[in-house]
């Protein structure tokens, strides 16, 4: 009987340790899932501003040429 409870404890005591695992490597997970999305919003965003910047300066080259 006493060792049934001990099995049953010790069961329960190690799945407790693997949820806690699991959760840390899914928080894990998550955080540079979020990580990496932002640094490619913000290579997103810094490539978009290069290109406002080209477009705006061929078309004031283009205007210059044309006068």
């Amino acid at each position: 009987m006493v060792a049934m409870v001990v099995v049953v404890a010790v069961i329960a005591v190690v799945l407790v340790v693997v949820v806690v695992v699991v959760a840390i490597v899914v928080e894990l997970v998550v955080v540079v899932v979020v990580v990496v999305v932002e640094v490619v919003v913000v290579v997103v965003e810094v490539v978009v501003v290069v290109v406002v910047v080209v477009v705006v300066v061929v078309v004031v080259i283009a205007a210059a040429v044309v006068k």
